[in-house]
C-alpha cells in the first residue's frame, strides 16, 4: 500500500514509511499498513465491547418489561441505549482507522522499520540481525500478527511501543507487525530476507510450526530440531 495522507506530519517523507532514502544497497521488499477492521477487532475489542454493550441493553429492557413498565419508555430507553452503545463502538473503529492509517511496516534487505503515532509519530528500527525469531499468528480474515523476538540485549519501551507489541508480553517486550494483510506471504518475505542476510545458511530461520502461538514460528533451524 503506498497511498499518501495529504497535510499531516508524515508529508516530509521521503517515502511513505521512511524518514529518509534507503542508503545504497538497501533495497525496499515490501511495505504493509495494518487492515484497519482487524486492528479495531483485535487491538481495541469492538466485538468484545459491542457483545457487552448488547448484553447490558438486553438486561435493562428485560428488567424495565418485567417491573410493569411502558411500551414507550421502554423504546424511549433502548433508543438513548443503542445511541451510545453506537458512539462508544464508533469512536473504537475510529481509533482503528487512525492507527492503522499512520501505521506503515516496511522490510528492506536490512531492517524492518515500524514507523507509527496518531498525536506523537514514532519510528523504530530492526535490524533483520538482531531478530533472535518472530511468530506468525493468523487470522481467519487473511490478517495475521507477526511478533519479532529480538536477540539479547536488546531493549524497547512496551508503552512506547503500543500497540505494536505483542499484548500481555512485558517482559521481553516483543515488536509486532500488527493486523497485517496477506500476513502468511509477508512472513515468507521476511523468512526470506533473514535468509539471504545471514552468513551461514544452515543456522539461518525458517518458518515452522509454534504450538504456544497456534500460529507459525521463525527461529533458527537449529533451535527448532
Amino acid at each position: 500500500m503506498s497511498h499518501r495522507h495529504a497535510n499531516n506530519e508524515y508529508d516530509h517523507e521521503p517515502i511513505r514509511g521512511l524518514p529518509e532514502e534507503p542508503p545504497a544497497g538497501e533495497e525496499i521488499l515490501c511495505q504493509v499498513e495494518p487492515d484497519w477492521w482487524s486492528m479495531a477487532r483485535r487491538t481495541f475489542h469492538t466485538v468484545q465491547v459491542g457483545a457487552y454493550f448488547a448484553l447490558l441493553i438486553a438486561a435493562h429492557q428485560v428488567y424495565h418489561y418485567s417491573q410493569g413498565g411502558g411500551v414507550a419508555e421502554g423504546l424511549t430507553s433502548l433508543g438513548w441505549q443503542l445511541a451510545l452503545a453506537a458512539a462508544g463502538l464508533g469512536i473504537l473503529c475510529g481509533l482503528g482507522v487512525l492507527y492503522a492509517r499512520t501505521t506503515v511496516y516496511t522490510l528492506t534487505n536490512r531492517r524492518v522499520v515500524l514507523r507509527f503515532g496518531v498525536a506523537l509519530p514514532m519510528m523504530i528500527n530492526l535490524p533483520l540481525d538482531r531478530i533472535a525469531a518472530a511468530d506468525l499468528r493468523p487470522f481467519g480474515d487473511g490478517t495475521g500478527d507477526i511478533a519479532l523476538r529480538l536477540a539479547k540485549g536488546e531493549w524497547i519501551s512496551y508503552w512506547a511501543l503500543w500497540p505494536h507489541a505483542r499484548p500481555w508480553h512485558l517482559s521481553p517486550v516483543i515488536p509486532s507487525l500488527r493486523s497485517v494483510p496477506d500476513a502468511e506471504a509477508v512472513a515468507k518475505r521476511l523468512v526470506a530476507a533473514v535468509q539471504a542476510r545471514s552468513d551461514d545458511v544452515a543456522l539461518a530461520p525458517a518458518l515452522k510450526p509454534d504450538r504456544a502461538t497456534g500460529g507459525d514460528r521463525l527461529a533458527p533451524a537449529g533451535a527448532m530440531a
